[in-house]
């Protein structure tokens, strides 16, 4: 899973500095693959804004940056890094955590506070960590009925989607959910984004990313990816999340699970995906739609950022 997309495990997870992670060195790359990584986004938490300062020269204007909802931060420190964000030519994207929030009124004070400082079009809407809710909103789709997010200037949010499923939720409670916050969204006239867990296996995605499309639901989707980081790292955030991690799904990813000290980066999956998009789309009338990626910066923005641009350059 990704940070918070269980309902309570997508906002809680920490990136690292640069200096604690070797940046792996990326493959040749597939030429499909510019399309797919072509307005990339990525994300930091509230203590990330010295690691932003340092990967914003690499990243390009007006990239997406999601900032996390965790339990250990104020609003004053969300608002903060949404703020950096901003300073940096970057665009920023707050997470609200459902769960989190104590009270409609701390969700109107952080919408306000957003919209004071002009971090307020963009949102991702997630559960959040809680076991049982802080306040009035069990769940997303909560946040999104209670009409607040466009009241205070909210054009477009993005919504959680699990290509792998749910450790704790039923797939048909999963797809339903998914269905009514799109539906939701479309009938207050915001636009809505599917942002998706992270995952080692490409199949299940673009499996996952088919029957989004065949249920009718046309919003772009953003493929969850770790950025490069340690294995032991990523290995711990997979069994953490429930992402399945056995050896032939590791193998396929590119690291193995009899030498963990090294570092992995996305390379193998991001090639195999745009290929396995551009191929299927090349025999549908109406293809996958608008798939992009989403990085979580498990080892850093900075080596985030770095592997993207080294990656790109690959192909020239």
């Amino acid at each position: 899973m990704a940070i918070g997309m269980f309902p309570g495990k997508h906002t809680d997870v920490p990136t690292c500095r640069k200096d604690q992670t070797p940046m792996s060195t990326p493959a040749s790359a597939d030429p499909r693959a510019a399309a797919l990584l072509d307005g990339f986004s990525l994300e930091m938490t509230g203590k990330d804004v010295a690691g932003l300062a340092e990967a914003a020269p690499v990243l390009p204007a007006g990239t997406r940056v999601n900032v996390t909802f965790l339990g250990n931060e104020d609003l004053a420190m969300r608002v903060t890094a949404a703020t950096a964000v901003l300073e940096h030519g970057l665009l920023p994207v707050p997470h609200i955590s459902a769960r989190r929030l104590a009270s409609r009124e701390q969700l109107e004070e952080f919408l306000a506070e957003l919209r004071r400082v002009g971090a307020h079009e963009h949102v991702f809407a997630v559960g959040g960590d809680p076991a049982e809710p802080l306040g009035p909103y069990a769940a997303s789709l909560d946040v999104i009925r209670s009409g607040l997010l466009a009241e205070h200037g909210v054009r477009e949010v993005s919504i959680a989607g699990y290509p792998e499923g749910h450790p704790d939720i039923p797939g048909d409670v999963l797809w339903q959910a998914l269905e009514d916050k799109a539906a939701a969204l479309e009938e207050q006239g915001l636009g809505a984004v599917i942002l998706t867990q992270f995952g080692f296996d490409v199949d299940p995605v673009v499996a996952w990313i088919a029957e989004v499309r065949r249920r009718g639901v046309t919003a772009p989707i953003r493929v969850g990816v770790p950025g490069p980081a340690g294995v032991k790292r990523l290995l711990a955030f997979a069994s953490r999340f429930g992402i399945g991690a056995n050896a032939m799904i590791v193998r396929k990813y590119g690291f193995s699970l009899t030498n963990l000290m090294g570092t992995a980066g996305p390379d193998k999956f991001v090639t195999d995906l745009s290929g396995l998009l551009a191929d299927a789309s090349a025999g549908s009338a109406t293809g996958y739609g608008d798939v992009k990626l989403h990085f979580y910066t498990f080892g850093g923005l900075l080596a985030t950022s770095e592997w993207v641009r080294e990656y790109l350059a690959a192909q020239a």
